[in-house]
């Protein structure tokens, strides 16, 4: 049986070795006929703790590597986290 791959956003790193990947996916409601999203955290082996906050990454399932991660980070997608906008704004006082 294939192992099941999953595209998702890292939203947290703090633990070593593990990032949480939240994962959404569209599903039609089943009275109203909606579009709704519907999430849900993976926890994800990460050996060299090379992924942060914001990133996007497929991740992996695997064999039970502890109690809740049963997945690992396979690549990234694109690269997220914060970064600086340099803002070039020059304001000027009204003179009345």
């Amino acid at each position: 049986m294939p192992k099941r791959i999953l595209v998702g956003t890292v939203t947290s790193d703090k633990t070593d070795k593990t990032v949480t990947v939240l994962v959404e996916r569209k599903v039609k409601h089943p009275l109203y006929g909606k579009i709704i999203r519907r999430s849900k955290k993976y926890h994800a082996h990460d050996e060299a703790n090379a992924f942060t906050i914001g990133d996007i990454v497929r991740i992996e399932e695997t064999k039970p590597i502890s109690k809740t991660k049963t997945w690992a980070v396979k690549d990234r997608v694109v690269a997220g986290g914060v970064q600086a906008v340099d803002a070039d704004l020059d304001v000027e006082a009204a003179s009345n």
